[in-house]
């Protein structure tokens, strides 16, 4: 466990000691948020982020151990445990290392050596291989020959024989490790298409990168073209460096370019026919070695880049879908404002929700001012009527078919009307997928299903966080190939990013549904839907302890889960904040030390003055006189000095618009203000009012070197962009934020 502890520091750039209190707290049940929060001592204040990338690695590698005594056993247990194979596992960094160890010792299907094998051809292999060259080999193999066995000439007991060697030589984890180090330094990946094809593939039908270089996005790109048939891909490599390399340590006589230099003359001497003997096992090596690179090792070896490449790229991709999604979940919320969300389409007719300022759903309708029916006067009408009926101050209008043709409606609806009111575009992924889940059912079993995804645009522009909880994090729109990587990580690792930022806001208990719930630390969905369910039939909680009395709320649970949990109106003003329980005493002998009591917290004039007093704070002294950590007393410090905040309320606000830009009012060198929609590897999609979202090629992020885009911007930020480039046939937008 030590040596994992240390790789893990290393990795990680820590102190070996954070590292290993943080998994005794792992160990312990304790969830991430909650270490992260809550136990910045025992850590050295280390991050959610620097966490999970702590607990994947320390799953990682325990796997690793495991995998590696189990095969240390299996080994033993055939009695073949040599010393060198202890050391190699024990050096063995990867799994992939342990599985090429592994290999000559693992259970074979039947195979053309395992036939040589039955048919006693394994001692002709072991002169061939040893290279004696005390006999003429064709005289060796005669004895050999055996009928009934299968072995009838010659050939055929030296054509077995060869099949053994080749065998073992690609089983043989150094060659293996070298022939994958030549191909990562100097192979290519090579895709061909056909240009009569048209297909989003185009740049890959003559396309030739080197292996150690290609990014991910590229990888996943060409995945999905191999497999969808528009792509062939191969890989090229240095064959003759690696045939070179195999001849050069099993050929006696071959120097580094696998050309025979002259054998001792001592030997010569003694014999010289032995020279000719050694030019036969020459020839059969040599034959062997291609045959075990181009039969076994090659297609293996190449499988095996080819997963590795595909991996890597995978865990980018999850992390740049994790990055996008937490700063989505994390957008600025609008409060304090009634909505009517806006679900574009043709068809169909465009889905209509008024949503008031607490998220109560008002009134629905549908309307019809798109094609075919056009019916822009009715529509005028009728929402202006809610409008006015309803007070609304905002649109949200999703992102969807038809979004733009709505807003040119929307905009010319509200330049005509007395009050002033904006709108904004909200994207709408995963509106569908909640409008037809079983959740969405729960919560509005009486309206239609196609309705309720205007409910959800609403919602989602007055609490981001709470309406896309409820939704399949993949299926919200920020993501680069997000239904071609492993799902499985993709899950847990977009589990823990809400996971995040459910506990990073923290979480009203008196009116959070039980999907925001079943993310806070600590609380399953069980626990999710009693809470709400002993809300129903008990009203308000008062306080956090009376968390306990909700089934299946234990103790542990509590701790887990009390400090990020909000009970505004309570007993507590403490409970605004994310002041945990167990630091109440500290927090209440603080304020008395600056003259205060816990119940000035909620009186604005008072909570000023609490605010310069607590910013006059000694922490070290202050830290020392309250028995309390340094980095424990400043986050009390930071909660009793804005209690009741919401961390998002410094996120930027969504663009409010109240004009129609149009593609084809774009013009090279225009400036505009924009959304960052999506960010990826290769730059950020853009919102800047049309149809389709600009892209800023990472080249036009900054005038500085940019590495990776997530730098530079997040999703959600609003930017100001140039216009580089318009293509009006594809509708497609260059933008630069080189201004």
């Amino acid at each position: 466990m030590e040596k994992i502890i240390q790789i893990i520091a290393d990795e990680l750039g820590v102190k070996f000691s954070q590292v290993e209190n943080t998994v005794k707290l792992i160990d312990d049940g304790n969830t991430i948020p909650f270490i992260a929060r809550y136990r910045k001592e025992v850590t050295g204040g280390l991050s959610d982020e620097q966490l999970r990338d702590l607990g994947e690695r320390l799953n990682y590698l325990r796997n690793l151990e495991t995998r590696k005594q189990e095969v240390r056993n299996s080994i033993e247990e055939q009695g073949k445990l040599t010393d060198e194979i202890v050391i190699a596992l024990e050096n063995a960094k990867i799994l992939a290392e342990v599985e090429d160890i592994y290999r000559p010792y693992k259970q074979k299907k039947r195979t053309r050596a395992t036939i040589a094998k039955e048919k006693g051809l394994e001692p002709l292999a072991e002169v061939i291989i040893e290279q004696k060259g005390e006999c003429d080999i064709n005289e060796f193999a005669n004895t050999f020959i055996d009928s009934e066995k299968g072995v009838e000439t010659v050939e055929d007991a030296i054509s077995g024989a060869m099949d053994i060697i080749a065998e073992n030589i690609s089983d043989d984890a150094k060659y293996r490790k070298e022939i994958k180090r030549l191909y990562y330094r100097d192979g290519l990946i090579v895709t061909k298409g056909d240009p009569e094809v048209k297909s989003s593939y185009e740049m890959y039908y003559d396309f030739t990168e080197k292996i150690s270089r290609i990014p991910s996005h590229r990888i996943l790109a060409i995945n999905r073209g191999e497999k969808e048939d528009f792509l062939k891909v191969k890989m090229e490599k240095p064959e003759e460096q690696i045939i070179a390399y195999m001849e050069k340590d099993i050929i006696r006589g071959k120097n580094n370019y696998g050309n025979q230099i002259s054998y001792d003359n001592n030997i010569q001497n003694d014999n010289q026919n032995q020279g000719s003997y050694i030019n036969q096992y020459q020839e059969i090596l040599q034959n062997t070695i291609l045959d075990s690179f181009k039969r076994l090792i090659e297609p293996s070896v190449e499988r095996e880049i080819r997963s590795d490449l595909t991996e890597k790229a995978e865990e980018q991709a999850i992390k740049v879908f994790g990055q996008n999604a937490k700063q989505l979940l994390l957008g600025a919320p609008l409060k304090g404002l009634t909505v009517m969300g806006f679900d574009p389409a043709y068809r169909t007719g465009c889905k209509i929700a008024v949503i008031d300022d607490t998220g109560k759903l008002l009134t629905t309708t549908t309307v019809y001012p798109t094609e075919p029916q056009n019916d822009v006067e009715g529509a005028k009408k009728e929402l202006t009527k809610l409008i006015n009926n309803y007070d609304v101050n905002m649109i949200a209008i999703g992102n969807g078919t038809a979004s733009r043709e709505s807003e040119t409606f929307v905009s010319n609806m509200i330049s005509e009307l007395d009050k002033k009111i904006y709108y904004t575009i909200v994207s709408e992924a995963g509106a569908s997928v909640y409008s037809a889940s079983k959740l969405a059912t729960e919560e509005y079993p009486d309206i239609n299903v196609s309705l309720r995804g205007a409910i959800s645009i609403a919602r989602r522009l007055q609490d981001p966080l709470a309406e896309l909880v409820k939704i399949d994090p993949k299926a919200i729109g920020v993501g680069q190939y997000q239904h071609d990587v492993n799902q499985k990580k993709l899950t847990e690792s977009l589990t823990g990013v809400v996971e995040d930022a459910v506990n990073k806001v923290g979480v009203d208990v008196n009116t959070a549904t039980p999907s925001l719930l079943s993310y806070v630390s600590g609380i399953n969905k069980t626990v999710a839907n009693n809470i709400v369910k002993y809300r129903d039939e008990n009203g308000k909680l008062k306080e956090r302890k009376e968390l306990l009395k909700v089934p299946k709320l234990g103790k542990v649970a509590f701790e887990q889960c009390a400090g990020f949990i909000r009970i505004f109106d309570g007993k507590n003003p403490l409970e605004i904040t994310a002041v945990h329980p167990e630091s109440y005493e500290v927090a209440e002998n603080l304020l008395k030390q600056i003259g205060y009591d816990k119940s000035d917290l909620i009186d604005k004039d008072k909570l000023k003055e609490i605010k310069i007093r607590l910013s006059g704070i000694n922490v070290e002294n202050t830290a020392k006189e309250l028995q309390v950590g340094e980095l424990t007393l400043k986050d009390i410090i930071d909660e009793l000095s804005k209690p009741g905040r919401d961390p998002r309320d410094e996120m930027p606000k969504p663009i409010l618009r109240s004009d129609v830009l149009k593609f084809e009012d774009l013009k090279e060198g225009m400036v505009l203000t924009g959304t960052v929609r999506n960010v990826i590897d290769f730059g950020a999609f853009v919102d800047i009012g049309v149809k389709h979202d600009g892209l800023v090629h990472i080249s036009e992020l900054s005038d500085k070197f940019v590495k990776n885009p997530s730098e530079v911007v997040s999703v959600g930020d609003i930017v100001k962009v140039k216009v580089i480039k318009i293509d009006l046939e594809r509708k497609k937008v260059g933008l630069s934020m080189k201004i």
